[in-house]
């Protein structure tokens, strides 16, 4: 029974991401399984997954949080308007400034933060009113269209496909066999590594499970955008920025350290990790993958905009809390994260294909955060009793 309890606990999020997946196809009459519903699932929401993963970062130093990234998107994705259309600058020259703006803000506020023991919250909502007022105020409060072609497209548009598909895509089918591949032989390495360390592994029913699973989702993936346009680039985008940090966190002593941080900042730094330079380095690194998710932002729209990033900052920490990620700091992983960020995304496309009101679309999400909370709270406490 109580193995039972403890895998129900350990995939709750994924069973229920599935349980949302069939109410929505049932709901839309299977719109939401068709191939321009899975393209339309990582275009709109691939800048979750990237301010996610920043997100993560922050949260594990203790549960803090970065309430500015919408509006420095917003500013950002401004200046990088200004500069691509109104200044005709080259795209390379423009996207280099765009990040060095990233750097400079995440410099301020890592300083703020770490140095002059400024809450973070506090750092933050600053940025969060101040951006937001001079990215709108630069922009006029209307737009700067059309974004350059090659920078939509680097963001936008989709990988070609070599070998000449006429009704489906097989470059893109045959990067998802590949994704499998190497699913299943990075899985079998890591038990195998384990058990070489005399470490406890996981038997073999349960990881081809899990690789059946796994490799079935990426297949039917492949499947749908390949009956689309192919792999979107965002996708290869985000890909790279999760497996990136999933391997900094997993297997580097840095990455460690911010789960340390996360445990006890004070019993960290006494034990002579820097924990000022931790966390100034994960908001520096909030800063630059908000200049990303600004890119994907403004090859989406074409445009910059005054209204961009609305909201943007809740769904990433909602997709993080989501994905299991503690609020109180320490615990979470990346890949938990990914599978909050799916949720969040589906929700929002589920919901836009029902027609349901943006304001009622809110209300759904903060209740699924608050769910969220409550989940990781209650089942903590069980944890404890045991």
């Amino acid at each position: 029974m109580n193995k039972t309890l403890d895998i129900l606990r350990k995939h709750t999020m994924k069973i229920i991401l599935v349980l949302i997946v069939i109410f929505f196809s049932v709901t839309t009459k299977g719109q939401m399984f068709a191939p321009s519903s899975f393209q339309a699932l990582i275009a709109q929401n691939a800048y979750v997954f990237i301010l996610a993963t920043g997100m993560l970062m922050c949260m594990l130093t203790g549960g803090n949080i970065d309430l500015s990234v919408g509006s420095f998107v917003c500013f950002v994705g401004t200046v990088g308007g200004m500069l691509m259309v109104k200044a005709q600058m080259s795209v390379p020259a423009a996207m280099l400034l765009m990040i060095g703006t990233g750097v400079i803000y995440g410099i301020v506020e890592g300083f703020l933060i770490a140095y002059l023991n400024i809450p973070p919250w506090i750092a933050t909502l600053a940025g969060y009113l101040a951006f937001r007022g001079w990215g709108t105020a630069l922009i006029g409060g209307s737009s700067i269209a059309p974004m350059p072609e090659g920078f939509t497209k680097m963001f936008n548009g989709s990988v070609p496909d070599f070998f000449g598909g006429k009704n489906i895509n097989i470059t893109c089918i045959l990067a998802g066999v590949i994704a499998c591949v190497i699913f299943v032989l990075l899985q079998l390495k890591g038990r195998n590594d384990k058990l070489k360390k005399g470490y406890e592994a996981e038997n073999m029913v349960s990881l081809a499970v899990r690789c059946v699973l796994v490799c079935a989702v990426i297949l039917l993936f492949a499947y749908k955008l390949g009956q689309a346009n192919g792999i979107p680039n965002n996708l290869i985008w985000v890909a790279v920025i999760v497996l990136i940090y999933s391997f900094i966190t997993e297997k580097t002593t840095i990455g460690r350290y911010f789960y340390t941080m996360g445990g006890n900042v004070e019993a960290t730094r006494l034990s002579g990790i820097d924990t000022k330079k931790i966390f100034f380095l994960a908001y520096l690194n909030m800063a630059v993958l908000t200049v990303i998710s600004a890119w994907m932002t403004m090859a989406r729209l074409s445009a910059a905009t005054a209204t961009a990033g609305n909201n943007y900052e809740m769904d990433a920490i909602s997709a993080c809390v989501v994905g299991g990620v503690s609020a109180y700091g320490g615990s979470g992983t990346v890949f938990g994260m990914v599978i909050g960020a799916a949720l969040i995304g589906v929700i929002n496309l589920g919901m836009s294909l029902m027609g349901i009101d943006a304001n009622w679309q809110m209300v759904v999400k903060g209740m699924v955060l608050l769910a969220a909370v409550v989940f990781e709270i209650l089942n903590n406490r069980d944890k404890t009793k045991e």
